[in-house]
């Protein structure tokens, strides 16, 4: 079967995606969603100056706020309907997960199946909703602080201002999270994903434009920015490495006898991969750093001094702000891991089916050789992930260029593809699948 997998994705071709007519109308789904997502950046929230808020963001670009704006697609800068992105339901992902792991009844609920997995998806959409609500009114009491020369972001402050941005902001979250999940279930897949996705690529050119710019104005050399070019295709390559790179462990068939013939015997491999929990860590570890930093940076001028100091603690590439940003990518590294992969189960399964590791006795002893194994390797896929997501911060910080095309939009816009990409080559292979049952009806039947 393994055999035959292989020489059907050796034989993708485009004729064979021509012929894939389910595949190419979820590739046009998700194209067009993508599209709706993209115009959506560009609507404006009512009652707030452009010139005013282009200006106060012109001067905080490097900052925590020009990355999450890189995130959210323009969508923050621009202060439109969809600034919040999706970043709100991402947090009450992980509050859910985290809940799963600590309460009975919510271990419970996951449990229970597809059942289950409703109720918390229908918890985590309500979760949403309040998060979002927060933000969205922190976000207006910055707005409302907000002054530049050209005078105050907001022309009518108060309660209906606040109502209404909390309302359009709310809206504009809940609106992204039910394109996601269309994505997901009549795209190509990954559609949280490939939201953030879109939202990096789109502003790519805008950061790679103002970087050349740089140097055609001095303030960048022409070494320094072919050295950052060259940094970046070397991240590229280095994920691309990681992100294929697994341990196979061997697992072995004991031979049984049915009737007069020999049955199994053979042997295959359990692939683990060096960064098992994937992209999940960093765009986790964004999320929580959302709500905080970007409430201390709007509100710093108009608040108490040491509101000012914080906010210089956690500005992008500061001590501050390395420590929380690493802390949190490692520990989502660990947990995510702990959620995908389970060593007990995958080694009752193994039990269950007549399998071992040459060496390891089944059972317990295989569990814990499963989390040694797989605690190992996520040391080294968390470190990974630190490195690449804080290399080219402390670049840009040191540097202050205003480009985004960094580790941790790298990996994303990596990572997301290679899932995507993977997603299609399954569809693919699944309608090769179906044309040779067809056909091997067909020819029964004759």
């Amino acid at each position: 079967m393994a055999s035959t997998a292989e020489q059907l994705a050796s034989n993708i071709n485009f004729g064979a995606f021509a012929k894939a007519t389910e595949l190419k109308n979820r590739i046009w789904f998700t194209l067009g969603a993508l599209v709706v997502y993209r115009l959506g950046t560009y609507i404006p929230l009512p009652g707030i100056d452009p010139g005013v808020l282009s200006d106060v963001f012109n001067r905080n670009a490097g900052g925590i706020l020009g990355m999450f704006d890189m995130f959210a697609g323009g969508a923050l800068s621009r202060m439109t309907i969809f600034a919040l992105n999706i970043m709100p339901y991402i947090s009450a992902s992980i509050i859910m997960q985290l809940m799963t792991a600590v309460s009975p009844q919510m271990e419970a609920l996951k449990k229970e199946g597809e059942a289950g997995r409703k109720t918390i998806n229908q918890y985590t959409r309500y979760l949403t909703v309040l998060i979002c609500a927060l933000q969205a009114y922190g976000v207006s009491i910055g707005l409302e602080g907000m002054s530049s020369s050209q005078g105050p972001a907001v022309s009518n402050p108060g309660l209906f201002f606040r109502f209404t941005i909390v309302v359009t902001l709310v809206g504009g979250t809940l609106f992204l999270m039910w394109l996601g999940e269309q994505i997901t279930a009549r795209g190509v897949g990954n559609g949280i994903s490939l939201i953030i996705f879109a939202g990096i690529v789109a502003e790519l050119p805008a950061a790679l434009v103002g970087t050349l710019d740089l140097g055609r104005t001095g303030a960048l050399s022409t070494g320094a920015i072919v050295f950052l070019l060259l940094m970046s295709v070397a991240v590229i390559y280095f994920i691309v490495f990681v992100e294929r790179a697994q341990r196979r462990l061997t697992v072995q068939y004991p031979k049984r006898q049915r009737g007069n013939k020999m049955m199994g015997g053979e042997s295959s491999h359990l692939p683990l991969k060096v960064n098992t929990a994937g992209v999940i860590p960093p765009i986790f570890a964004s999320s929580i750093l959302l709500l905080p930093v970007t409430l201390i940076q709007f509100s710093a001028s108009s608040g108490p001094e040491w509101l000012t100091e914080v906010g210089a603690y956690l500005g992008r590439g500061q001590a501050g702000y390395l420590i929380i940003y690493t802390s949190l990518i490692m520990f989502f590294a660990f947990f995510y891991t702990a959620i995908v992969f389970n060593p007990s189960e995958t080694a009752e399964n193994l039990k269950k089916y007549g399998g071992f590791i040459p060496g390891i006795r089944p059972g317990e002893n295989t569990a814990k050789y499963l989390d040694w194994i797989l605690t190992r390797l996520t040391v080294v896929g968390s470190l990974y992930l630190v490195s690449v997501c804080l290399l080219p911060e402390i670049l840009i910080s040191r540097w202050s260029v205003p480009f985004y095309f960094g580790g941790t939009s790298l990996l994303i816009v990596v990572t997301v593809t290679i899932d995507t990409v993977a997603q299609v080559q399954s569809h693919l292979i699944a309608h090769q699948y179906e044309g040779l049952i067809r056909k091997a009806k067909l020819r029964g039947r004759s």
